[in-house]
């Protein structure tokens, strides 16, 4: 069986190899003729009337004019609508989408009536939320965002799986590998696979077929995104050893031609075996979820197309850079085949019927990608001394008079492409210089003109005259950049922005939480009855607990960060928040309400005294929350006052919460009822945790406004996530029993809603949060953090 799985493997490699070699041998002898540079020229002549403008003396006093950082990206969408340029700028960037990842010819009616849909749906959403939005990240870069288009979709339940995944994703991605570059091509390629199941769609598709297929691409597109980051960047890392980079691939090839993972073998011992079970665990999933929904005439096309990726991958990767006698062929074939295999493998990853068309110009047009790519990261390329057209070159070029210049095959490429392949078609030709264009010049900005400079001198010295043409392209040519571009730019922000706020976020939480810590511990002062000390022992017992301190430490952000208070003033606060909200967890835990059996990762209080004992020390605890707050010295009188007022009517929320939530139990509520007890049980205090450092800070009425209505959904989502915990938390990580609402009869949105429902509920509650947030003039990242914690968290 072995020999035969060989014997097909060969096969289909060498018929792939074939190709490729083919398409080479064409491009080497159009690269020998220097046909590219008469053909080029001309096709610039032709495209610079659109891109270089004689702009009138007297728009540069026009500020309103003014072209704006495409960092900022709202402003950046209202300059391109205010100037009349977002309609190009959009038709370019579709139409090179369609041409790069789905495959099509622009000279086709049908391909241009479908690209118009879509700039003018984009042009639309873009304008309507550029209206009624301010700043921030692009809305479709964020979680409430991509829910919002699951809920117009009926495509929710695939969503929040998604979600799930790619945190499970990014929690596993080895430190030594790079975390932004992995995550955006897993979600590029998802997109991808997107993009290409729609295309399949007949406009009359219904909406129940429209949102299956949808959810079925989701999932698809995870599964095979999922091999970039996990068999891809991982080989080409240094977390394997040599060794296992060989025992991994072997298992890789066995699957792709026995149609089976193997089991893990031969990894005992290795300090990634943590890793390694993980990622075997994924790709096992998403390899069966590719093949069960495989059509029958699909599968060999699937198997054959991946090996042929794997392997050429496989071949690139293995080069040395110390070896000076690769052939043009060696370097340049397993490209072609990679960069072609990559999109060739989507369609029969989602099952699309053959298409010749697509195929024979996604072949023909992966090596353009490739070049391009590898252009830009020839010297992150030559840190690592990986081996691309452009590190051998550099390396070899003054010993090697046989080796292609690699910047000179790209243009060999274009040309190529626009005239053989696409027929000389003017739109083609627009897009495809656009990009060029867009290329150099991205790079003469991340390089600075000096290097840049340098690296035309010696990629571009073969052709000085057809250079000079192309530099003064890249230094005066206006309109070539693209949407797609500025989404890369804005993900790799947001992904590297969040990294670093969760990372800020998490040491907050563990330096301020020790503070408060610190500060919780009540003292015994000399000479006190032994009635009072073995009080103080029992408040101190429930406080000691491994708590979160979610709320005392809620509000010294706020209060420190956001307001300017100064830590020392507000220690009496957050005593009182955490002394009041153990109170609150003593009585819910006694065996008249709740009746648990532990909390905080130890027995209950009243299971290591009493009930009486509990129920004094909760009383006893509410005093002492009473007393810190009129130790806030440093405040005035009449804000105090008004903090202690609220906090008071805070009290008799939760009381009133609490009650109705035990007069519910084996009742069936409403969502509105659960809505109402959630809230007065858990969010009203996290509205205290805001806005009692707001009442201190003495901010105005709607900005404390804003805050109750974010609490209000951020303590709902928080509920509900507690409910789903409950029946699937781990007791170990949770510090408390699981199956306790079901135990005690108590509705929950769990109980009501199903898990899925429970799951839909939250993430509404959390899209209402977070686009309060972004109205608020109040926008700290933690604020965010926090709130995708309460979705995200095992505890």
């Amino acid at each position: 069986m072995k020999n035969v799985c060989t014997d097909q493997a060969d096969t289909w490699y060498q018929q792939a190899e074939q190709k490729a070699a083919h398409y080479f041998a064409s491009l080497y002898m159009q690269v020998m003729e220097k046909t590219y540079v008469s053909t080029l020229t001309e096709d610039f002549e032709l495209w610079k009337r659109n891109h270089i403008n004689q702009r009138p003396w007297l728009s540069l006093f026009s500020r309103g004019t003014r072209k704006p950082d495409s960092q900022d990206y709202r402003r950046y969408m209202r300059w391109l609508d205010h100037t009349g340029k977002l309609d190009d700028y959009l038709d370019r960037s579709i139409s090179y989408i369609y041409m790069r990842d789905l495959g099509k010819a622009l000279d086709s009616p049908d391909t241009q009536t479908r690209i118009q849909r879509v700039v003018a749906d984009i042009k639309n959403h873009l304008t309507r939320s550029a209206a009624t939005t301010g700043g921030g990240q692009p809305e479709q870069l964020s979680l409430a965002g991509l829910y919002r288009w699951a809920q117009k979709e009926s495509i929710e339940s695939a969503v929040i799986w998604l979600i799930d995944k790619l945190k499970d994703v990014s929690a596993n991605i080895p430190k030594e590998m790079n975390a932004e570059h992995a995550q955006r091509k897993l979600i590029k390629i998802i997109i991808g696979v997107i993009m290409h199941v729609v295309e399949e769609m007949d406009v009359g598709i219904s909406s129940e077929e429209r949102a299956q297929r949808l959810d079925e691409a989701i999932r698809l597109g995870y599964s095979y995104g999922l091999t970039y980051p996990f068999i891809d960047d991982l080989l080409d890392s240094g977390v394997l050893t040599d060794g296992e980079k060989e025992l991994y691939s072997s298992m890789i090839r066995t699957a792709l031609l026995t149609g089976v993972v193997p089991e893990l073998s031969g990894w005992a011992g290795s300090n990634n075996m943590e890793i390694i079970q993980y990622v075997h665990s994924e790709l096992r999933d998403a390899f069966e979820y590719i093949k069960e929904h495989q059509r029958l005439e699909t599968q060999e096309t699937f198997f054959e197309q991946s090996y042929v990726f794997f392997h050429s991958q496989d071949i690139d990767r293995v080069k040395d850079l110390s070896n000076k006698n690769y052939t043009n062929e060696e370097l340049y074939v397993p490209i072609i085949l990679k960069s072609s295999s990559s999109r060739l493998i989507v369609r029969s990853v989602i099952s699309a019927p053959i298409d010749e068309g697509f195929d024979h110009r996604t072949f023909l047009y992966g090596i353009y990608n490739q070049l391009a790519d590898d252009f830009a990261d020839m010297f992150d390329d030559m840190n690592d001394g990986a081996v691309t057209p452009y590190t051998y070159y550099l390396k070899y070029r003054d010993l090697r008079s046989d080796l292609i210049n690699p910047f000179e095959l790209y243009w060999t490429v274009i040309s190529h492409l626009i005239h053989n392949v696409y027929h000389s078609n003017a739109k083609t030709r627009e897009v495809i210089l656009d990009r060029a264009i867009n290329g150099l010049k991205r790079c003469r900005a991340r390089l600075g003109t000096e290097m840049y400079n340098e690296i035309m001198g010696i990629f571009a010295a073969g052709n000085p005259e057809f250079n000079r043409l192309v530099q003064y392209m890249v230094r005066k040519a206006d309109d070539v950049d693209f949407f797609d571009k500025l989404l890369r730019d804005q993900m790799v922000t947001i992904l590297k922005n969040n990294q670093k706020e969760k990372e800020d976020f998490q040491d907050t939480i563990k330096n301020v939480r020790q503070q408060i810590n610190n500060q919780l511990q009540i003292t015994k002062a000399n000479g006190i009855s032994p009635m009072k000390e073995t009080l103080i022992d029992a408040a101190n017992y429930s406080l000691e607990g491994d708590g979160k301190r979610i709320r005392p430490l809620l509000a010294w952000v706020m209060g420190v960060n956001e307001y300017g208070l100064q830590p020392s003033t507000m220690v009496p606060l957050l005593r009182s928040l955490e002394y009041l909200h153990t109170a609150s967890l003593i009585f819910d835990d006694l065996p008249s309400q709740d009746n648990a059996s532990s909390r905080r990762g130890r027995p209950t209080l009243h299971q290591m005294h009493n009930s009486a004992t509990a129920e004094l020390t909760g009383l006893f605890l509410i005093q002492k929350g009473i007393e810190e707050q009129t130790s806030l010295h440093s405040f005035d009188a009449s804000t105090v006052l008004a903090l202690m007022q609220y906090s008071a009517q805070k009290a008799e929320d939760t009381c009133m919460g609490q009650a109705m939530d035990l007069d519910s139990k084996g009742k069936a509520l409403t969502i509105e009822q659960l809505n109402m007890i959630c809230f007065l049980k858990t969010g009203t205090a996290f509205e205290a945790s805001l806005v009692m450092p707001a009442i201190l800070a003495q901010v105005k009425a709607p900005e404390i406004e804003a805050l109750k209505k974010f609490a209000y959904h951020a303590g709902i989502a928080f509920q509900i996530k507690d409910d789903l915990l409950d029946l699937e938390g781990d007791l170990l990580l949770l510090g408390k029993p699981t199956h306790k609402d079901v135990e005690n009869n108590s509705s929950t949105f769990v109980t009501i809603l199903g898990q899925e429902g429970a799951r839909k509920e939250m993430w509404e509650h959390y899209c209402l949060a977070s686009e309060t947030l972004d109205k608020m003039s109040c926008k700290t990242a933690f604020l965010k953090h926090l709130l995708n914690y309460m979705v995200s968290r095992d505890r």
